[in-house]
């Protein structure tokens, strides 16, 4: 396939093996620590503007299949793996996951330590890193300075959808109104096997707009990019609280919610990204295994000081804030996936909060 370079922000250069489509792909590193589920991690909308590197050794083993996609397309900007395979074992599966990355044109790095490079952003945080196959190491230093850093980047306009469109029956029981910040395809699909009917906006549709489709409630997706920098979305999710619907934020929608409270955001470390976070929920005493992809979090000074906001989930790991919510409002969020794809599936309940919150205020 051929020789590759990566080029971290650092200096640190590693060579590697071609994969995926030939060429020169920028953006910020990070690592998932899924031990599977790689297409949907490489669909998911949030990853717009990432470099991941799979800690799982084996990539591409079972192939790529459509009902797999969190969206339309890949949103990495590339990827780093270790032993990487074209053939493929799942007779289900409709091509190898090198033909999927150059339909795609995803540019990739494969016959790298893994191990090494994951120990090494975890000590130094996540930075911004280069994949060539086509530049010298000198080149790829000069090109390394156009990526943009993560930090103060708003990325949901770019990954939201174009139009508004609706998915499950229009004579569902509830009707949902989704803010699309970079929405994967599994949320929509638990909402609908619940009875809802949802219509899924723009993320800069303001609040008077969704409002016309008279939803039961509100939703807030998740997505890529810094939330302080959103005040568009900021600003709708103030007046959801202020018609004091059922509103429910997942991830980027969690940070959003939490900023429309009065509550700052700020850059992780090296963030959270894999299926094997643990969280406890305060409310129930229970924990809970969950999948998560974040590179942001809710400020655990500014929750202490604010006495509106009441805090109902924390990461075991490192006490990070993982859900929220508003007192005296129907709403709340949480900063991990509960549809989990891939992942475990300990936090669907919430889903269900979500779905008899509604249901107890149309009773109301």
């Amino acid at each position: 396939m051929g020789k590759a370079y990566l080029l971290l922000a650092d200096g640190l250069l590693v060579e590697g093996i071609a994969i995926g489509k030939k060429g020169t792909t920028g953006g910020e590193i990070c690592f998932n620590t899924g031990m599977t589920g790689y297409q949907e991690i490489y669909t998911d909308p949030s990853y717009y503007g990432q470099i991941i590197v799979n800690t799982t050794a084996h990539i591409g083993n079972y192939g790529t299949l459509d009902a797999e996609q969190e969206s339309a397309n890949p949103k990495i900007k590339g990827l780093v793996v270790n032993d990487y395979s074209e053939d493929f074992s799942r007779y289900t599966a409709k091509e190898s996951l090198q033909h999927y990355l150059e339909r795609f044109n995803i540019v990739g790095l494969a016959g790298v330590d893994t191990r090494m490079l994951v120990r090494y952003i975890r000590s130094r945080g996540a930075m911004n890193a280069l994949i060539s196959s086509e530049l010298t190491p000198d080149q790829m230093r000069e090109e390394i300075k156009k990526v943009p850093s993560m930090d103060g980047l708003e990325l949901s306009s770019v990954v939201t959808t174009e139009k508004a469109y609706t998915v499950g029956d229009e004579n569902a029981e509830l009707r949902i109104a989704a803010l699309d910040l970079g929405i994967k395809k599994s949320i929509l699909t638990n909402l609908t096997e619940r009875g809802c009917y949802v219509k899924v906006f723009p993320a800069k549709t303001p609040f008077s707009e969704m409002e016309k489709f008279n939803p039961d409630g509100y939703f807030i997706s998740n997505g890529p990019g810094d939330p302080s920098v959103m005040s568009y979305a900021i600003d709708t999710v103030k007046e959801t609280l202020k018609a004091d619907k059922p509103t429910f934020g997942i991830c980027l929608g969690h940070q959003v919610l939490a900023l429309a409270n009065g509550v700052s955001t700020y850059k992780m470390h090296h963030g959270h990204r894999g299926l094997n976070h643990p969280v406890k929920n305060l409310i129930t005493g229970l924990g809970e295994m969950t999948s998560q992809n974040h590179g942001f979090a809710v400020s655990e000074k500014d929750i202490d000081k604010n006495p509106n906001v009441e805090v109902t989930h924390l990461h075991l790991n490192d006490n990070t804030i993982m859900g929220i919510r508003v007192k005296n409002k129907k709403a709340f969020s949480v900063q991990y996936h509960p549809e989990a794809s891939p992942g475990p599936h300990d936090s669907r309940y919430l889903f269900d909060q979500f779905v008899n919150m509604i249901r107890e205020d149309k009773k109301s």
